[in-house]
């Protein structure tokens, strides 16, 4: 199912769409509506319950040293390299492996909604930038933050960075007086989907509305 995003009213729009499922690619909602299958289920995290787990304060004590920068939602040619390093290693096969600059342009600039890049970069010594190790695309929305895709240099995969975008996200919807960071689908099973269920507690979006996840969504089988 696909609905364009207005020019005017756009934000607004965009927070109801999302509020019932659908995710943002530049100005369409998109939401899977799959004949016999309901694999991809919306999920959020509650922030101001959120309560970090001794391994996740791990990840924010490993990455600790990382800057974060929020910059306006411009596309650079630093962060498409970057983009491209991440997709080579981690999705080769997918579809936005060959991804070209005015793609990366588009699907960074191109939206009527409220949004920002958030860079992560290592500590300068000399004033400089530092280098660039992860960034996020990140819609903001009346009751949350919205991660709309995030990449980072593969070179420090076991440091957790994608966990770590998400954590910090957590850390940033609530200095933002925000109650709700928004992960896109969650695919039961699924070798790039299933990690969010890590994130505990959860929200998922089922027919009656938004609800916590229980410990048997986690591990059930697709009926």
């Amino acid at each position: 199912m696909f609905a364009h995003l207005p020019m005017a009213g756009g934000p607004g729009v965009h927070d109801s769409l999302t509020h019932g499922g659908f995710r943002r690619s530049q100005n369409i909602a998109n939401r899977p509506a799959c004949e016999g299958c309901a694999a991809c289920i919306s999920a959020r995290l509650p922030v101001r319950d959120y309560v970090f787990s001794r391994s996740e304060r791990r990840v924010l004590a490993r990455c600790a040293a990382v800057v974060r920068h929020v910059v306006e939602a411009e596309a650079t040619r630093e962060q498409y390299e970057l983009l491209r390093l991440y997709l080579r290693s981690r999705h080769a096969g997918g579809g936005m492996a060959e991804m070209l600059w005015s793609d990366y342009v588009a699907m960074v600039e191109d939206t009527t909604v409220r949004t920002h890049m958030v860079e992560y970069r290592a500590a300068s010594l000399d004033g400089g930038p530092g280098i660039l190790l992860a960034c996020a695309l990140v819609d903001e929305m009346a009751d949350g933050l919205s991660l709309v895709y995030s990449f980072y240099d593969p070179a420090i995969a076991r440091d957790s960075p994608g966990s770590f975008i998400i954590l910090d996200h957590v850390r940033q919807a609530l200095s933002a007086g925000l109650p709700y960071l928004y992960l896109g689908y969650w695919v039961r099973g699924s070798p790039k989907m299933d990690y969010k269920a890590r994130f505990s507690p959860i929200e998922i979006l089922d027919p009656a509305g938004w609800r916590l996840m229980a410990r048997r969504d986690r591990t059930a089988q697709n009926a």
